[in-house]
């Protein structure tokens, strides 16, 4: 019952400001022409249904909880909205 306890590795190794700092850049490193997804929204809705598909129907958590799935559809339209405010 009293397992070895594992080094860290990796991102946990890391120093915890480090790890926020690289965190911060999020994909960043990818430049915004060649992230498919936002070049392509039909591309990324077909993706996200597909995705949410293959999630069992009595798991899917915007199904069984209308009021999670109005909350999420609500934060993402503010942050488009956010978005092109920006631009």
């Amino acid at each position: 019952m009293n397992e070895p306890k594992k080094s860290k590795r990796g991102f946990a190794s890391m120093d915890p400001a480090l790890l926020r700092s690289v965190a911060r850049k999020g994909g960043s490193a990818v430049p915004a022409e060649k992230r498919t997804f936002s070049i392509n929204a039909q591309l990324a809705s077909e993706a996200g249904r597909k995705g949410g598909l293959a999630v069992d129907p009595t798991k899917r958590t915007f199904a069984r909880d209308h009021d999670a799935a109005a909350k999420a559809g609500r934060k993402g339209g503010m942050a488009t909205r956010n978005r092109s405010s920006d631009q």
